[in-house]
């Protein structure tokens, strides 16, 4: 499932920097977070690496965009290909 950043969001940039697949990016007022790009950092780490950096526990799954382990592998996949 694709994360999301919800109204939460104060722009703090802390998130950017942790996402490997630069899916993270300022809009307004608050950050966003690409589901296409999103692969919950399957194929970098075990873990998402945005969440526990998030000071106001504004990142959340995003329910419009679930996806199991092995579809976020695949998305992982493509997206290193692409690159």
């Amino acid at each position: 499932m694709a994360l999301m950043i919800n109204d939460e969001c104060i722009a703090c940039d802390a998130c950017r920097e942790e996402c490997p697949n630069e899916a993270i990016d300022a809009d307004d007022p608050f950050y966003v977070i690409d589901p296409d790009r999103c692969t919950e950092c399957i194929g970098y780490y075990d873990e998402p690496n945005c969440i526990p950096v998030c000071p106001v526990d504004a990142i959340v799954p995003d329910p419009d965009n679930i996806e199991n382990i092995e579809e976020l592998r695949y998305k992982s996949e493509q997206l290193k290909r692409s690159e």
